[in-house]
């Protein structure tokens, strides 16, 4: 399992929101750049980048701070929030970006999902965020019915390389992410979960990795390592089994 440090852009600085509200935000940096630097040298395997304000506009929005970002760091990275054509995914991958995350659209446009596989195999992720096991899209801010194991199957169907799932009555809250939700998911298809939302202790990292077998290959963390409730390089250890 590997750890992935977030960092989420808003007006071009590093913000956490709580529940995914705009309004509910803590800034943590002005410098994007220096803080994905920073996860890097503290063991960061894999860089989570999401542009919020792109979320909301369904356009992207921080290209400055994300162009610096990537010319900072050597560790891959994903990018999501404000994705919606194929212009956007191309252009993203072509800046450097390792791979694309696409979370609305998915649900409302699953065939540019498709034609995004094929064109860039290995490179597109669906983010599926849920809340009571139905799916959320537009930053969260409507609930759908589609039930999010649904979701990955035809997502997987697709090709895509990955899932990134989300509770999101737990992110920002530190509660702890849904374990449950998260197994259920991942035993629902064969291609691997990344488990976000609630990473709140070391021990929420060793319950995901006791479910690992079942595809959790991967863990984003962002309030806790940024408050400094999870230390990034012991989070790092302990998923290599040197705790």
């Amino acid at each position: 399992m590997i750890i992935l440090p977030a960092i989420d852009l808003k007006e071009g600085r590093c913000v956490r929101l709580e529940q995914g509200l705009m309004d509910k935000d803590t800034v943590y940096s002005d410098d994007p750049a220096a803080q994905a630097l920073l996860w890097q040298e503290q063991g960061g395997e894999y860089l989570h980048i999401v542009d919020l304000d792109g979320a909301f506009a369904g356009v992207p929005k921080n290209q400055a701070a994300i162009e610096a970002i990537v010319a900072a760091i050597e560790i891959p990275s994903e990018l999501g929030g404000g994705i919606r054509d194929m212009e956007t995914i191309e252009a993203y991958l072509d800046l450097g970006i390792n791979r694309v995350i696409l979370g609305t659209v998915a649900k409302e446009n699953p065939t540019l999902v498709k034609e995004a596989c094929r064109k860039f195999p290995g490179q597109i992720v669906v983010g599926i965020d849920a809340k009571d096991g139905l799916v959320a899209v537009r930053g969260w801010a409507d609930l759908t019915e589609k039930k999010a194991t649904e979701m990955a199957k035809e997502m997987e169907d697709f090709g895509v390389e990955a899932i990134i799932y989300t509770d999101i009555a737990r992110d920002g809250m530190m509660q702890g992410p849904n374990i449950e939700a998260t197994k259920a998911l991942a035993e629902s298809i064969t291609i691997p979960v990344i488990a976000s939302g609630g990473l709140s202790t070391l021990d929420d990292i060793r319950r995901l990795v006791e479910i690992e077998a079942s595809g959790v290959t991967g863990v984003i963390t962002g309030k806790a390592i940024y408050s400094g409730a999870i230390d990034l390089r012991e989070a790092v250890a302990l998923t290599k089994g040197s705790n």
